[in-house]
């Protein structure tokens, strides 16, 4: 299996492919793949999903993957690392990266927002303009390009929520979600007392509440969130540990691993078995 590289911040290629399967590949780099035309599967870590016209599908680094086409396939292929998402001034660094992580966790496409397929698609047009028409300032507008693509794939992926989330959820739900995420590293602002006065909600009614329309405790849900942040930190960082504790609100690295192994013990509220994520959990202190 070939490592891919990239050895520049970002990269945008255009590609064709003929039916048939492609050698594999290995990531060190995140990928989004648009689908300009064409049906196939997208095989990754071992596992076939499907794609069509239109799909917006993101890779990240280590992933194993190849294209097997249907029909012949055309693709738009944005690639950057992660130097590049850390020079860009994101207005929630935290919030992007782990979004950008989980995005190997969705099935497919990752375009949640109807919306944003017409966005997408022009987007997309225009790229492909600028790569065919060389002009003044080519390369600034093709990054400006890029980023818009990456913060649509964020606001999609922001769209994943608690498996047993009401169909009908509504809105105030979907903003406390949001205020997690986009807090999960203010262990101040996620206290039960705090989140209930910032929806002004009183304390007993959150818990409820919450549980009612996801299906889990809040407490359950923020940890679940937390721990995904850790374990990227501790797969895909430089971070030392005591640097992944001190950014997540913890006392020291002895209090980190216990609440890394704690969660990692916790069962799913819906099956009492382990939960997926934790079964051979990496240990912050080793």
């Amino acid at each position: 299996m070939t490592r891919e590289r990239l050895y520049t911040p970002v990269e945008v290629v255009h590609r064709k492919i003929a039916v048939g399967t492609t050698a594999d590949g290995q990531l060190t780099f995140f990928q989004m793949a648009y689908v300009i035309a064409g049906e196939g599967r997208l095989r990754i870590n071992g596992n076939r999903i499907p794609y069509d016209t239109g799909n917006l599908m993101l890779l990240t680094p280590n992933d194993s993957h190849s294209f097997e086409p249907r029909t012949p396939s055309e693709f738009l292929l944005i690639r950057f690392n992660k130097s590049y998402i850390k020079e860009f001034q994101w207005k929630s660094l935290d919030h992007m990266e782990v979004l950008l992580y989980h995005a190997t966790h969705l099935s497919g496409c990752i375009l949640r927002c109807k919306s944003d397929e017409t966005l997408v698609r022009s987007i997309v047009g225009a790229m492909l303009h600028e790569m065919n028409h060389s002009g003044l300032y080519n390369e600034d507008l093709t990054r400006h390009f890029v980023n818009s693509l990456i913060v649509i794939a964020a606001r999609n992926i922001a769209m994943i929520r608690p498996a047993n989330l009401k169909a009908n959820a509504d809105q105030r739900i979907l903003a406390i979600i949001n205020y997690i995420q986009l807090n999960i590293s203010s262990p101040e602002k996620l206290r039960s007392t705090a989140i209930a006065k910032t929806f002004g909600l009183s304390h007993t009614y959150l818990g409820s509440y919450f549980k009612n329309q996801c299906g889990e405790t809040i407490l359950h849900y923020i940890a679940n969130y937390r721990i995904r942040l850790i374990e990227h930190r501790l797969k895909f960082s430089d971070m030392r540990v005591n640097e992944i504790a001190t950014e997540f609100g913890f006392t020291d690295e002895s209090h980190l691993n216990k609440f890394f192994k704690n969660t990692a013990a916790s069962t799913s509220p819906a099956t009492g078995n382990p939960h997926p994520l934790y079964h051979n959990p990496p240990n912050p202190l080793q």
